[in-house]
């Protein structure tokens, strides 16, 4: 009995220690300058600093401009006053210069207003950043996770090792669920569950990827197909319309303004008509007909034209759609075998 509890003990030891010896090491890193960059209410304050930032800047300069104002009223005045005036005005000079420069040091220095609130503004969303980080180191085993933008030196860093996007999210996710009802914070749990898991496999990120890439490419095509098909219906309708206008022009007689402007010069210049003549009015009125028609013929070809050229447009756009379709498929399996090629 006890040589099996001894030997069951060794296994289990040794089985540890393969475990602890095949897993590797976690590692990640984020971005602080670029989660700050897009966290809204850092963005907001930011650009109200700046605002105060840009107002300290023109008193500054507003006061250079008094100091030089003072000093062209000197050098143009030096030859009339005493040396006692001009000392007293050249140290009014030197008092006004280092007010400015006070002034600027206190605003703008490396321990300025400036800089104390950039840091208090930052501050709060880093305490955030923190939180999120260690959140996410234990929820997925992390060992380490770096800053990229602290002092430390990061000659190379892999994308996919990047956790910023993650952290935002979080971030973002904080903020709505105090404005989500039930029903929406069980959607929006389930969602943070997939992207969870995209985040976790990184051969689920690319399929999500290529899927996202289909679906754009898809409602791409949908639109230019309704498009076309819109473009089609107009272009039925506007050729039904001059067809009709046409009939009706034809069994009323009267085609078009210019004709019956030059029916009625006509009819003024020979009132008496033979019989000859009124046999041959209707063939004149049947030429006129002809020749009046020819401007919707000629709206009918331009639109058929136009037409002609839109369905040539969606063509060519169809044709470069499917070519980056194709060209980022190629990309995908060249990836993959490369990813094979480095696993061998």
């Amino acid at each position: 009995m006890r040589k099996q509890f001894l030997f069951i003990f060794l296994a289990l030891i040794v089985a540890n220690t393969s475990n602890a010896q095949t897993r590797t090491t976690r590692i990640g890193y984020i971005d602080m300058e670029y989660i700050l960059e897009n966290v809204s209410d850092y963005k907001e304050a930011k650009a109200q600093l700046e605002l105060k930032a840009q107002k300290w800047k023109q008193e500054i300069e507003a006061k250079k401009i008094e100091i030089n104002k003072i000093k062209e009223n000197l050098k143009a005045e030096r030859a009339l006053l005493t040396k006692e005036l001009i000392d007293e005005r050249e140290t009014e000079i030197k008092f006004l210069e280092t007010e400015m420069m006070d002034y600027q040091q206190k605003q703008f220095g490396s321990d300025g207003n400036l800089m104390h609130q950039k840091a208090g503004l930052a501050k709060p969303i880093q305490d955030q950043v923190f939180t999120a980080v260690q959140d996410i180191a234990e929820a997925k085993n992390y060992d380490f996770i770096f800053d990229k933008s602290s002092d430390l030196t990061m000659l190379f860093s892999n994308k996919r090792f990047d956790i910023s996007d993650q952290v935002i999210r979080i971030l973002n996710r904080t903020d709505k669920r105090e404005q989500l009802t039930k029903k929406q914070l069980k959607d929006q749990e389930a969602k943070e569950k997939l992207e969870n898991a995209i985040d976790e496999n990184p051969a689920m990120q690319d399929r999500q990827k290529a899927l996202d890439e289909k679906r754009t490419a898809r409602e791409k095509l949908i639109e230019d197909r309704r498009l076309e098909q819109e473009a089609k219906k107009k272009e039925y309708d506007d050729r039904r319309k001059a067809i009709a206008a046409e009939r009706e022009a034809k069994k009323n007689g009267t085609v078009s303004e210019p004709a019956k402007t030059d029916a009625t010069k006509d009819a003024t210049a020979k009132p008496a008509t033979t019989g000859t003549d009124a046999t041959a009015k209707p063939a004149a009125s049947g030429t006129d007909a002809g020749t009046t028609t020819e401007p919707a013929v000629d709206k009918a070809a331009e639109r058929q034209k136009l037409y002609e050229q839109r369905k040539k447009e969606l063509e060519e756009r169809r044709k470069k759609i499917l070519e980056e379709r194709e060209a980022a498929k190629k990309a995908k399996e060249a990836e993959a075998q490369k990813a094979n090629t480095t696993n061998n």
